[in-house]
């Protein structure tokens, strides 16, 4: 199953945390990581108040189910210092979310897939279009369609993978 994973980090070297995320994931059973975007900076998406983020998108081809995905980077999130808090998108040590998983659609009390935000977030659409020009979603949405009505606000290429 081809997966697309976004990584984001604004807390405890952010650089360093989307790396070792990545070097991570190559580690994960029954997994192989096909391609990396370039790191990018981002504004936050909730309070204004903390750092800007670190993002990227990595593709994988895994053997996981979604939900053992899920586990697995959960597992590297906590790894690295996650702490789940009330505030939703307050900073963080390190944030994976699966964006795509195949070309399902999944609707559970632990997972939304496609990822409900994907379609309004541009730290995820434009490294997302680096790796995967030609994507199509799920409901037929083609991402290109999806980049020209993101606005970037701010997003900048600021180091590779």
């Amino acid at each position: 199953m081809i997966s697309y994973i976004g990584i984001g980090s604004n807390q405890a070297d952010p650089l360093s945390q989307a790396r070792l995320a990545v070097k991570t994931l190559q580690q994960l059973p029954r997994t192989t990581v096909l391609k990396c975007s370039s790191l990018y900076s981002s504004t936050p998406m909730g309070p204004q108040d903390q750092p800007d983020y670190v993002n990227a998108v990595a593709e994988l081809d895994t053997q996981l189910s979604a939900l053992e995905l899920l586990d697995e980077l959960q597992k590297i999130e906590l790894a690295q210092g996650r702490v789940r808090k009330e505030n939703r998108w307050g900073p963080r040590t390190l944030d994976l979310d699966i964006i795509l998983y195949d070309n399902q659609n999944i609707a559970n009390e632990r997972l939304t897939i496609p990822h409900y935000g994907m379609r309004q977030r541009e730290f995820v659409l434009y490294p997302l279009q680096e790796i995967a020009p030609d994507l199509v979603l799920p409901d037929m949405t083609h991402l290109s369609q999806l980049t020209r009505l993101c606005d970037k606000n701010g997003l900048t290429i600021i180091g590779q993978l």
